[in-house]
């Protein structure tokens, strides 16, 4: 009697959980913004939520009891994946366009019984069209954002790029709107200026703009930096064995390390006639062939090439191969001398000098008379030498303001120096650059201060004076 008791206690408190968990379950199919449509092995309705109203327009006890072969016939349905989730035992999917012309995903799973046979179908029904509108909504928005940023861009008149460049003259705005808009065309690039205008940075601008940067890598491959002999290892490779000190495994090249990628040429002028012929031959063909090796490898490389020579020039003397020269020559781009581009020059100082200043943990500023005689220096070695004298002007000047008295001799002996004096200085400042000038010129030529003090007509304590002021060294 006590064992009847206790297990129709269980069986009570077992059905009360049974109860409790299939109402939590039809609140969670009914809740599901999804339809939730479930049949038997025939295609007997079972249950559905009411999102199947807000999908067919029709009131989801309608289905209850009904086969999906008869919602079929009777046009509710236009084609069901039940059947197809019962023949092949497996999830299936399909698109369909609802009662009002929304489009519909709809993908049926079966639930198996022990033996491994279909006895149920869940199918889920997922209106699509709204998340359509949404996808329209977001690419309109980032379309919107990104012409706000090129507008905002334009309206700042400067531009700054990674690996610290900064576009403000008209002439480089013009060329990285071009280099930006020919990204993604498959077509090589000559890019051609004086040393140190930028060319390896708008190389890397191009590549970082294009589909490329995700497809494979930018190799860079200075031509006149390598001993030709070793170039053309360098370019195609070598096998096992090539000559004497190869890696006994052998070594790709860089057209395989730049596969589906940019491959630099820089100094392009330098190659030698022979390897012109070769490098001519992988960019008609698209195929390499290691050194030493008998097989061809395809390869998918755009060219991007550098040089501060004229290559057409080199064409007419017969240095340089015409039909490389129109093959490399597709869309050439010249960068302009700093000199021709001044507006770029006082940001570029900032962006240097705040480069530095992190570097190397200073807190340096320039004088506005050593800004006008960054803007009005000529630059023979342009961005890199302003670069290299900034850099350098942070690390040996010990006041936190960098002033033009602070500058190399070289910079005020060289012929360009005049440039300082057309600066509205005051008579003393002038008078003291003059000197600074003078001495340095005589240290370097007379041995002893009295030899100096004799040429340029003064004494020597005088001139002992002077050297230490300009911090002018010279050993007796």
């Amino acid at each position: 009697m006590y064992s009847q008791s206790a297990e129709l206690g269980r069986l009570k408190k077992e059905l009360k959980e049974a109860k409790s968990l299939n109402r939590e379950l039809d609140a969670i199919i009914e809740n599901s913004y999804d339809v939730i449509y479930i049949t038997d092995k025939n295609g007997v309705t079972l249950k559905t939520n009411s999102a199947i109203e807000r999908i067919t327009g029709i009131p989801k006890e309608y289905y209850i009891g009904k086969s999906v072969d008869a919602l079929i016939k009777r046009g509710i349905l236009k084609s069901s994946v039940t059947h197809k989730v019962i023949q092949q035992r497996r999830p299936v999917s399909t698109i369909q366009y609802n009662y009002a012309g929304q489009e519909t995903l709809i993908t049926g799973n079966p639930v198996l019984n022990d033996e491994g046979e279909v006895e149920k179908v869940v199918t889920n029904i997922r209106d699509l069209s709204e998340l359509n509108d949404l996808q329209a909504a977001l690419k309109k928005a980032n379309e919107l954002n990104d012409s706000y940023k090129k507008e905002i861009e334009r309206l700042k008149g400067n531009r700054k790029e990674k690996g610290g460049f900064v576009v403000k003259s008209p002439q480089m705005k013009l060329i990285y709107d071009m280099a930006e808009r020919i990204a993604d065309v498959d077509a090589t690039v000559l890019i051609l200026g004086e040393t140190g205008v930028g060319k390896d940075v708008l190389a890397r601008f191009i590549y970082n703009k294009s589909a490329k940067a995700k497809q494979g890598n930018f190799i860079k491959l200075n031509c006149g930096a390598i001993p030709p002999d070793l170039l053309e290892s360098e370019l195609f490779g070598y096998e096992s064995g090539a000559f004497t000190g190869a890696n006994a495994k052998g070594k790709p090249g860089m057209f395989e390390l730049a596969d589906k990628g940019i491959l630099f040429l820089d100094e392009i002028g330098e190659l030698s006639l022979g390897l012109q012929v070769k490098l001519l031959r992988a960019l008609q063909e698209q195929e390499i062939r290691r050194v030493g090796g008998t097989k061809t490898k395809k390869v998918n490389v755009r060219i991007v090439a550098a040089t501060n020579r004229n290559l057409k020039k080199m064409v007419d003397s017969g240095d340089f191969r015409e039909d490389l020269y129109y093959r490399l020559n597709v869309v050439p781009i010249m960068v302009p001398s700093l000199k021709e581009r001044r507006d770029d020059i006082l940001p570029l100082v900032q962006l240097f000098l705040r480069q530095a200043n992190q570097k190397h943990a200073k807190q340096k500023e320039i004088d506005v008379k050593l800004h006008d005689f960054f803007y009005r220096y000529n630059w023979p070695g342009n961005v890199r030498e302003l670069s290299n004298l900034i850099e350098r002007m942070v690390l040996t000047t010990q006041s936190e303001l960098l002033k033009i008295e602070d500058l190399p001799v070289e910079y005020t002996e060289s012929t360009n120096s005049d440039l300082i004096f057309t600066q509205l200085l005051t008579l003393k400042e002038a008078v003291e650059l003059a000197e600074k000038k003078v001495l340095s010129l005589a240290v370097e030529k007379y041995k002893t201060t009295y030899e100096i003090a004799e040429a340029l007509e003064t004494s020597q304590p005088t001139i002992v004076r002077k050297l230490k002021k300009y911090q002018l060294k010279h050993t007796e």
